[in-house]
C-alpha cells in the first residue's frame, strides 16, 4: 500500500469491479467480522473524511475491531471500531492489543451464535504479533533468553534441518549461499541487540498463536463456520 505506483496492478487501490470474499460470504448468508490488522485500505483514505469504500465495513465485514495499516503500537494502539477511532481502556495497566482483540472477537462470536445459531460466520483474525514492532510482554520474551546465542548462521542450518525432518522441504535441500562480502553482524557471532530483536519477534509470534488457540478452543457448532 505504502509503495503503490501508477502502474496497473500496483496502485494500492482495489477496483470497484472486484468483490471481496467477505462480501460474497455476507451476501450468501454469513455473519462476517474482521479483527486486528487490516492492511487493505490505502493510507490516503485512512481518515474520518474517508472515502470508506475500502474500509473493512464496506468490504464485506459486518463488524471490525482492529487497526488500519501494517503496524501499530500493541501497548497503545490506534484502534478503529467500524469506522470510529478509539483509545485503549485507560484503567487497564497490563493492556496488550492481542488480548483485547481476542476478547472482543470471542464476545462477538458468542453473541452471533447465541442469537443466530443457524447462521454460519466468517471471522478474519489477524494479530499484529508477527509484524513490526514485535511488541510482546517481558515474560514472553524471557522465555527465549539464550535460544539464539548460537548465531544466525547456525540458526538457519538448524531451521532447515527441522524443515527437512518435518517434510516441509524435500531431502537434499541446500541453503542459499551467503555473499562473502556481506557484513551484517551475524557471521560467527550473535550481538546482544540482534538477540533481543529475535527474542522479541519469537515471543510476539507465540503470543499471537496463543491468542488464536485461546479463541479457537471456543469453537463453533456449525461445520460451515470459518476462522481465518
Amino acid at each position: 500500500m505504502e509503495v503503490a505506483t501508477a502502474f496497473p496492478g500496483n496502485t494500492g487501490i482495489r477496483p470497484q469491479s472486484i468483490t471481496p470474499m467477505a462480501e460474497v460470504l455476507r451476501m450468501n448468508g454469513y455473519s462476517t467480522s474482521a479483527w486486528g490488522k487490516y492492511h487493505e485500505t490505502p493510507p490516503w483514505e485512512v481518515s474520518q473524511s474517508g472515502p470508506f469504500d475500502r474500509w473493512p465495513t464496506r468490504s464485506g465485514f459486518d463488524e471490525f475491531y482492529g487497526f488500519i495499516g501494517g503496524e501499530t503500537n500493541q501497548w497503545d494502539p490506534m484502534i478503529v471500531h467500524g469506522t470510529t477511532p478509539m483509545r485503549k481502556p485507560e484503567e487497564q495497566e497490563d493492556y496488550h492489543f492481542t488480548t483485547d482483540m481476542t476478547t472482543q472477537a470471542i464476545a462477538w462470536m458468542r453473541a452471533q451464535q447465541s442469537l443466530t445459531p443457524q447462521k454460519p460466520f466468517f471471522m478474519y483474525f489477524a494479530t499484529g504479533a508477527t509484524h513490526a514492532p514485535h511488541h510482546a510482554p517481558k515474560e514472553w520474551i524471557e522465555k527465549y533468553k539464550g535460544k539464539f546465542d548460537m548465531g544466525w548462521d547456525v540458526l538457519r542450518e538448524q531451521t532447515l534441518a527441522r524443515q527437512i525432518e518435518l517434510g516441509v522441504v524435500p531431502k537434499g535441500t541446500k541453503l542459499a549461499p551467503k555473499p562473502e562480502d556481506r557484513s551484517d553482524g551475524f557471521r560467527g557471532r550473535q550481538n546482544s541487540s540482534a538477540d533481543g530483536s529475535q527474542r522479541s519477534q519469537a515471543a510476539a509470534d507465540r503470543r499471537g498463536e496463543h491468542g488464536l488457540q485461546f479463541r479457537c478452543t471456543r469453537g463453533s457448532r456449525s461445520p460451515q463456520n470459518t476462522i481465518l
